[in-house]
């Protein structure tokens, strides 16, 4: 019990300590940091990143048209909102009674984000022991520094996050109850979440598809298992809950199809090296390359170690990857990132590893501040956030 209680410690630890310490220097107001620039607004920096305020908009109005237009400033269509999924905007407007909307909406994602980093160790305790789960989450609280970046401001993403891998751990232990109601909650919390239902869809039919066209169509729900594994249609039905949602507030039950350019998916795959796309803007692209790279270096590795849950769910949000084109791909990539890890484990678990750990830390940091800074949505007027 005293060895539980001493790994929650160190889990409560790693997931607060990075983000306190990117606060700090927002929270002191310091004109600057290692030379780099700092806005003198303080905390609501942190607040104001995107998309924190979108999201206390939806908390507010939960998608009222009219209190929409009429108590915010921002100019967007009220369809803009529906690719903002409810839970997330629920749960801070929960908590706001107590904490108000803005520091609901930052201690969510300080809770989502411990949720993140526990079921990653219970997730790779299984793969590299208890000792060297705990190394890998505290990697897993730091890098990419995109996520110790979402996960230090207001943010779905920790939550989504949170609930993908608790949804994949439950899944691979046949806890199909476990596997659903996270998964639902993934998908309440942000549109990818329907892959999760696409990959475990996929795992569950391909060991079986010799076997189906032979059998008798009222046979298959026996070969497929679904006395056992029909929980997890929990996930298609919460998005179809999300869908009648739309239709009674916003009078669009396809509300999230005409939410603008929220939907960064474009055929034919790999657009995001068209430097003149709305959302990419650069030719500075060439890390996207590494990014591929690595994902399917991981991939590589699941399946050569035959993971079948963790290589499809993997598979599943890679291909989506390479459809995406969005400058800023890596936050797309986050759903992949705890489960390439895993595959990379023997390598991050070693010594040398360990040492590279130790140089990353302050560009990784530097980076986290640098991206904050500038990050910011412009809001004149706070008096509707709080």
């Amino acid at each position: 019990m005293l060895a539980r209680f001493k790994g929650l410690l160190f889990l409560v630890a790693m997931s607060l300590l990075p983000t306190l310490l990117i606060w700090l220097p927002f929270f002191a107001r310091l004109k600057s940091l290692w030379g780099i620039p700092l806005p003198d607004s303080g905390m609501a920096t942190i607040v104001a990143n995107y998309d924190g305020p979108l999201f206390m908009v939806v908390a507010k109005t939960f998608y009222n048209p009219e209190l929409i237009k009429n108590l915010f400033q921002f100019p967007l269509p009220v369809e803009y909102y529906a690719a903002h999924f409810p839970l997330f905007p629920l749960l801070i407007r929960t908590f706001s009674f107590a904490l108000g909307f803005p520091y609901a909406m930052l201690g969510i994602t300080l809770v989502s984000s411990f949720l993140a980093l526990y079921f990653f160790k219970r997730l790779a305790e299984e793969f590299v022991g208890r000792e060297n789960s705990l190394f890998l989450t505290l990697v897993f609280a730091l890098l990419p520094a995109r996520w110790l970046i979402v996960r230090s401001v207001g943010s779905a993403e920790p939550l989504f996050i949170a609930a993908i891998i608790a949804s994949v751990y439950f899944f691979r232990k046949g806890n199909f109850w476990g596997a659903g109601v996270w998964g639902a909650i993934a998908q309440l919390t942000k549109s990818p979440g329907i892959l999760l239902f696409v990959a475990y869809f996929i795992s569950l039919l391909a060991p079986q598809v010799r076997k189906l066209p032979i059998a008798p169509i009222r046979d298959w729900p026996a070969v497929l298992n679904l006395k056992k594994t029909f929980p997890i249609l929990l996930i298609p039905l919460s998005l179809l809950s999300i869908f009648i949602l739309y239709q009674v507030r916003l009078g669009d039950f396809l509300a999230y199809f005409h939410s603008g350019d929220n939907i960064h998916l474009f055929f034919p795959p790999f657009s995001i090296f068209n430097f003149s796309a709305p959302w990419v803007g650069t030719f500075w692209l060439e890390e996207v390359i590494l990014v591929y790279l690595l994902g399917l270096l991981g991939l590589a590795n699941l399946i050569r170690n035959k993971e079948t849950v963790l290589s499809w769910v993997t598979a599943i949000f890679l291909v989506s990857l390479f459809f995406v084109a969005h400058r800023d791909v890596i936050r797309y990539a986050l759903p992949a990132v705890p489960f390439l890890l895993i595959s990379f484990s023997p390598t991050l678990v070693k010594k040398e590893f360990r040492i590279i750990m130790l140089l990353l830390i302050i560009p990784t940091y530097l980076f986290s501040l640098a991206y904050i800074s500038q990050n910011v949505m412009p809001i004149s007027d706070w008096a509707p956030f709080l």
